[in-house]
Order: structure tokens, then sequence, then C-alpha cells
């Protein structure tokens, strides 16, 4: 496993635990509004943390810490994610998975053989506009195969977008509502343009806060739950 960063306390990224998070070299995506840019480009030279040392910290936090939430860049393209997480779940925590929905199988399996607790879906923009918001190619059927297997799982889950004007219109909006109308929890993102994988997008502005508000509330009827973050 590649790990390029560890959170050792959060209260905010696993929904009502108290968790760690971890942060895994690599992606397939190439987001251009991304902001671990870290964990996306040059990750042959980034320093990593081995697995001996996590193993060893989540030890000593038993009884402290309610579960491990495993983000990235996408944990999913590690070879090894499933014997990874079978050893922290022995460990008796909880799994939240951060995954872009690029890999329906591993994510299947992963559900199937009950490695993860809480699944965490970032849906870049509507199907016609993904390989723009994603800054490559992207098979769409793909994505639409994990919104489908997660929304059917039986796991806790939400879907969530980094809303961003250049990416995403208002209208966009309202399709991924109907796209993924009757799934449990959606999030709006707010995009912040401090730190982006392409520079360009740092002269780019953000949705406004009642823009946010006004896109959340057209929004709410598809969705159990519908709330803006940052």
């Amino acid at each position: 496993m590649l790990i390029g960063g560890l959170q050792k306390t959060s209260l905010i990224d696993y929904p009502d635990k108290v968790s760690c998070v971890i942060f895994t070299l690599g992606c397939n995506f190439r987001c251009p509004f991304c902001q671990n840019v870290d964990l996306v480009l040059n990750t042959e030279e980034a320093p990593a943390i081995s697995e001996n040392y996590f193993f060893r910290f989540l030890e000593s936090r038993k009884n402290l810490l309610d579960g491990v939430v495993i983000t990235g860049g996408e944990p999913l393209i590690q070879k090894d994610i499933e014997d990874f997480i079978e050893k922290i779940k022995s460990m008796g925590f909880l799994v939240k998975l951060d995954t872009n929905g690029s890999l329906p199988d591993v994510l299947r399996k992963l559900i199937d053989k009950k490695l993860v607790d809480y699944i965490a879906m970032d849906i870049k923009s509507t199907p016609e506009k993904y390989e723009k918001a994603c800054g490559c190619g992207v098979d769409v059927e793909k994505i639409k195969k994990s919104v489908e297997i997660i929304m059917n799982s039986g796991v806790d889950y939400e879907f969530r977008t980094t809303a961003i004007p250049r990416l995403q219109t208002k209208e966009d909006f309202r399709k991924i509502g109907e796209w993924l109308k009757g799934a449990k929890k959606y999030f709006l993102q707010r995009f912040s343009n401090e730190r982006t994988l392409d520079r360009a997008f740092k002269r780019y502005p953000p949705y406004t806060q009642k823009e946010m508000v006004e896109i959340r509330k057209n929004l709410s009827k598809y969705f159990g739950k519908c709330e803006v973050r940052g």
C-alpha cells in the first residue's frame, strides 16, 4: 500500500465517528481542480509512510478511534487494497472509503466481503461532461455502475460534488439530481482555488455561498439529505 499521508485524528471526515485519515498515492484521474496535487503528480518522488508505521500507530489508538478513512488519490487503484482493509477490520476499526467510482468491480468485491462500512463517492459532473471535469478519458458506464452498486449495497454512503462554475452550471446540477434521484445523501462542496492541479483554475472564482444555498435548495427534492459543505 502506497501511503502518502496520515491525519492522526479527524472529527469530520467520517460522519459521527472519530477517525484517522490515510491518503493513498496515485490517481487515475487528472481533475483540474484537485487540491491533493502531491498525491497525484510525481508520486514516485513523494515521501511515503510505511505500512508498519501505520499499523503500529493504529494499534496505539485502539479504544480512541472508531474508524479509518481511506482517501487519496484513488485508493482502489492500490493492488493490495483488499488485504490492507482486511487487516484494519481485523483490528476492530470501521472503514470509510473515498472513491471516484472508476473501478466498480473492485468496489463490489470490497462490499461483498463486508470490508467497508461507509462509502463516499465523488460525482464530478453530469455524465456528458465527465471527461472535462476529470481531465482525462473516462468510462462513464463504469461510473454509473458504481453509483448503482453503492445505492443498492446496504452500506451507508454519500455522493458529493465539488461545485465549480467553470465545470457545472446550475442546470447541470439539476441533471445530476435526476441521475442520482433517491440517493440517501448528497453534499455540495465549495471549490477552493488556492491550490489546484491545473494552475489555470486558480483564476476561476467559486460559486458564492448564496449560490451554493440556492443550488442545494433546488436539489433537495432529489435526496434524503442534501447539504452544503465548506
